[in-house]
């Protein structure tokens, strides 16, 4: 299996995973949706700690989309069972490997209990200067582009800001990921080709690995694996390279 030192300077500083394939996982074993979401949980343990160990800079993972408060009532109930015993058993481990928690997303439509856990979590992880973990809660990324576009639209109706000044820095800066640099890499769990409503601005020039792995069995070789993919490529942000024509296949966005 590919490895990687952890000092590696071609680790992604920026890291987004579509944790896709729990409920297929859990299908073939004969077994609940919701045990596929309990295994799925020790990924994210392992994961999060490769990530940290490897140098990875930002960690994003999708935990739960607004797509999936649509979900049957016991799923949703035991998705949020699982999210509060991951932050009531993992902060102290987050603490201890300086992980940084952030929570982004409607949260307010979490129940009190989790928003009062996440809470917690961050404050207690909030001076950690290691990995930063993201965890996008009721989160769906035209739902924060619009909300950004409210927001600078209050401004400039109330004065406070020019249209003339609207520009991308100013978008980023009201996008729930505002001081986090973009992702590098977009992993992509079960196999589907979709981005699914996730960090669409952010991810304009991120580069897409998608793996058949469903994410219960994804661990730390499977993101070396992806590491080792995204090392191989060249990254061009829309540039065409030194000798390369305009027009050539290969160079386009």
């Amino acid at each position: 299996m590919p490895t990687l030192p952890a000092s590696a300077p071609d680790v992604p500083r920026h890291v987004a995973i579509i944790m896709d394939g729990n409920g297929r996982w859990a299908r073939r074993r004969g077994l609940p949706r919701t045990e596929g979401h309990r295994a799925g949980a020790q990924s994210v343990r392992e994961i999060v700690r490769a990530c940290g160990e490897l140098g990875v800079q930002v960690l994003t993972l999708y935990s739960f989309s607004t797509e999936n408060w649509g979900r049957p009532e016991e799923e949703v109930s035991a998705l949020m069972g699982l999210l509060d015993e991951y932050l009531r058993t993992e902060t102290g481990e987050l603490v201890d490997q300086k992980v940084r928690l952030r929570g982004i997303g409607e949260l307010a439509r979490l129940p009190k209990v989790t928003q009062d856990l996440l809470a917690a979590a961050e404050y207690a992880t909030r001076d950690n200067d290691g990995l930063e973990l993201v965890l996008a809660l009721s989160y769906g990324s035209r739902t924060e582009l619009v909300q950004a576009v409210r927001a600078i639209a209050k401004e400039v109706a109330d004065g406070t800001l020019s249209v003339d000044d609207i520009d991308e820095s100013l978008v980023e800066g009201r996008l729930y990921t505002a001081g986090l640099p973009d992702p590098d890499l977009l992993i992509r769990t079960s196999g589907d080709l979709r981005i699914s409503n996730f960090l669409l601005w952010q991810i304009a020039y991120a580069e897409l690995y998608v793996t058949p792995v469903a994410w219960p069995e994804f661990r730390r070789d499977n993101l070396l694996e992806a590491f080792s993919s995204y090392n191989a490529r060249q990254r061009r942000f829309g540039l065409v390279q030194e000798g390369a024509r305009l027009g050539d296949p290969e160079d386009s966005t």
